[in-house]
């Protein structure tokens, strides 16, 4: 009883439940800024969450790449886990986007570069993992991934920003913004990493 207690803990759904309320309580204590008060809290985690997407694409590359390389049919069933994990993140960045944009520019400007690759990016990314998902050879998805995340990396240095700031965290002056920001980061990343778990133990039929 005591060790099926343990492993239901330990289990990704679990601990993705807990650690998104970690997040969720962590964002509602975040610092005000300035300018846009309690608001920016938003901001926060709107900017943690697509950081962790563009975490879990960029992983997805680099495990696809030594998974290719060396040809490991684990490691390219990582590269698949991490591929949909970095989709889930940035679909659902997407109404988080959204919320930051109403609460702080009081309307939603769906016209800014920045939106329109995101969405873009989202259906391209959607169509390529349901098409991954009917292959079998893992090896597929880690080449794509790889495809997949060199050209969002030359879309996200090329695309124009109107009202978008660059990196509205990282160019603060204030230290205690940049600190909890890390921290939010951090948070959001072993949520992502247990998200990562769960499609590897359905990619392998893994308890």
């Amino acid at each position: 009883m005591k060790s099926q207690f343990i492993s239901r803990l330990k289990s990704p759904i679990t601990l993705f439940l807990l650690l998104l309320l970690v997040v969720a309580l962590f964002t509602a204590l975040g610092p005000a800024e300035k300018s846009l008060g309690t608001n920016v809290r938003v901001v926060y985690l709107h900017g943690a969450w697509v950081w962790a997407a563009l975490a879990a694409f960029f992983a997805a590359a680099v495990v696809g790449l030594i998974g290719l390389i060396l040809h490991r049919y684990q490691l390219n069933t990582w590269s698949r886990a991490l591929g949909r994990t970095g989709l889930f993140f940035w679909i659902t960045y997407l109404p988080l986007s959204m919320w930051a944009m109403q609460t702080n520019w009081n309307g939603l400007f769906l016209a800014e570069p920045r939106w329109r690759l995101a969405v873009v990016f989202a259906i391209g990314g959607l169509v390529l993992q349901i098409g991954l998902s009917l292959v079998e050879n893992p090896a597929w998805a880690s080449a794509f991934n790889l495809f997949y995340a060199a050209i969002l990396w030359m879309a996200l240095r090329t695309t124009d920003q109107v009202m978008h700031p660059s990196s509205p965290v990282l160019d603060s002056d204030a230290w205690r913004i940049q600190v909890f920001f890390g921290g939010l980061v951090v948070l959001t990343l072993l949520v992502a990493w247990q998200v990562a778990r769960w499609w590897h133990a359905a990619e392998t039929q893994t308890p």
